[in-house]
């Protein structure tokens, strides 16, 4: 009899994890508190409590290419960045395509999961939910997937900003703000540079009167675009630049980075000099903020300092006065209340997790957290992995070091990035983003084999160490071998360029480039004649 599996969140984590589960000959029940699937990616009019909530225009920050399932590309006529609108279309053909929906159950609430009393034995989970109508049921479940999101849960950090209780104006954050509507004709603070931050910044210098950015700490800012337009992430996320960043002085590193996007716009005159180095953190997505900077729309200033009434005072000694709103960017915690709070063990009631994945606390490893993570990259492959890994263990199929040993390494990966976040609960969720792919691929067994590669199918294994490391690199062969990898690894390219090839342009034609050729080279022959002619007398003169 299969293993019963529940998945709690229909969000992009969620259907890989139910797909993933079915790979494995186990029964996922998925539970969805909303009506539909999307999770993050579901744009909704008003933000609801504990859910993840967007802004109308927001267009991801990773490449079609790089953030799709390695299973399933994303349609080649769609953009290299989607609108949200077009990732929820990409996330229900998916959903159609593996046949997900009929193992959701959607309006129904998981109220708490908690150990059996035989978990010593069983491994197994007492799951509570409530339905639309208000009716309560518990399961009993061999595992259990987390894919509830880490974006429920806004931080409103007033308590920092002195005068605050005396600022009568709008004062919202991220989370609630939906577009620039609201805000027309009026004078604005927008607090945190983060990519919500900077999106929104930009987004309302185009519908207010004026628009104030004010961070503490600045950034580092970047386009979506790289040399010749190409999508950044696949220029830069590539295994050979990381074997190169590992071999060259990071304080190299640093300053060249630093010089390349200074020279596009230099961030100590833009106001946005960091205090960090640029490797040392994650850097700012944007492709318009330093523009808005340049036409004098947005400004930038320091950390605020305090509010006077109406009148915000910076901690550069700088006022701006008859302030109509403030929105803050100040990011947001996770929460998992469902959960059994022993899990919450790490630093500051954060839960520690072995690869960002597994409590090493449980006796059994039958519950584990998709998605619990921050890094330089796409987070959809990272999520797949961790399902494909998850359900293995769950199945049976894999088995985890004793748990001395995974609070070792947690602590070990914590110490290792406290230097750029000081904060302990933030630097547990850090992680490299192909270093940490590649070790939940050799947990499941398809890491690909570079050498291997480059001796057998040389075309394949020069892209895979050459080019992006695009998610297919992790269905050439092992558990899960999708026969299209190969495929969809040398047509990646194909589809980064589908979308914007919709104006017909002619190729000179071979024949023309020649008679160019030769008219050029016929040319040349004619003025070299004509420069001996005039020198020729002299030259019999000398003779």
């Amino acid at each position: 009899m299969a293993k019963r599996v529940a998945v709690i969140g229909a969000g992009s984590s969620g259907l890989t994890s139910i797909k993933c589960c079915l790979d494995e000959g186990l029964e996922p029940v998925c539970f969805e508190s909303s009506d539909d699937i999307g999770g993050l990616w579901r744009f909704k009019e008003k933000p609801e409590a504990d859910r993840c909530s967007i802004y109308r225009s927001v267009i991801v920050n990773t490449s079609k290419e790089m953030m799709c399932y390695s299973d399933f590309p994303v349609p080649d006529h769609y953009p290299n960045f989607m609108h949200n609108s077009m990732i929820m279309q990409y996330l229900k053909l998916y959903a159609e395509h593996f046949h997900l929906l009929k193992h959701i159950r959607f309006q129904t609430t998981v109220r708490s999961v908690r150990q059996r009393p035989d978990f010593s034995d069983s491994g197994q989970w007492e799951v509570v939910t409530v339905d639309r109508d208000g009716q309560e049921e518990t399961h009993v479940f061999d595992g259990v997937l987390v894919c509830a999101g880490h974006y429920t849960q806004p931080i409103k950090p007033l308590l920092d900003f002195p005068g605050i209780d005396t600022f009568s104006a709008t004062i919202t954050h991220s989370w609630e703000y939906k577009d620039p509507d609201p805000y027309l004709g009026k004078r604005v603070v927008v607090v945190g540079i983060g990519n919500s931050g900077g999106d929104i910044a930009v987004e309302l210098s185009r519908a207010c009167e004026k628009t104030f950015l004010s961070t503490r700490k600045g950034a580092w800012v970047i386009g979506r675009m790289a040399g010749k337009g190409l999508p950044l992430d696949m220029t830069m996320v590539r295994r050979v630049r990381d074997l190169i960043y590992s071999l060259l002085p990071r304080a190299l590193l640093n300053w060249i980075g630093e010089r390349s996007l200074n020279q596009r716009h230099d961030h100590k005159l833009y106001g946005l000099q960091p205090a960090h180095r640029i490797l040392d953190q994650r850097t700012i997505i944007n492709d318009d903020l330093p523009g808005r900077i340049l036409v004098g729309e947005l400004v930038m200033k320091p950390n605020v300092q305090k509010f006077q009434g109406s009148t915000v005072v910076f901690d550069d000694g700088t006022v701006e006065e008859k302030i109509d709103a403030v929105i803050l960017c100040t990011g947001y915690d996770y929460r998992f209340p469902f959960l059994p709070t022993s899990l919450n063990s790490g630093f500051d009631g954060d839960m520690k997790l072995y690869r960002r994945v597994f409590p090493p606390s449980l006796e059994h490893p039958t519950l584990a957290i998709m998605g619990l993570l921050l890094t330089k990259g796409p987070i959809m492959p990272a999520v797949e992995l961790q399902a494909r890994w998850a359900t293995r263990v769950i199945a049976g199929l894999n088995h985890l070091p004793p748990a001395e040993k995974m609070d070792k390494i947690i602590e070990k990966d914590i110490q290792a990035n406290l230097k750029s976040y000081p904060c302990p609960k933030l630097a547990a969720l850090q992680v490299n983003y192909i270093p940490y792919l590649d070790t939940i691929a050799k947990e499941v067994g398809v890491c690909p084999n570079i050498a291997w590669l480059l001796l057998r199918d040389p075309a394949v294994g020069l892209r895979v160490f050459f080019g992006p490391c695009t998610p297919y690199q992790f269905r050439l062969s092992g558990p899960g071998h999708w026969r299209g990898a190969r495929q969809a690894i040398l047509t990646q390219w194909d589809r980064v360029a589908k979308p914007m090839k919709t104006r017909p342009i002619p190729e000179p034609s071979s024949f023309s480039l020649f008679f160019w050729l030769g008219l050029s080279g016929g040319a040349a022959m004619i003025f070299a004649l004509m420069a001996m002619q005039k020198k020729t007398p002299l030259f019999l003169n000398i003779s």
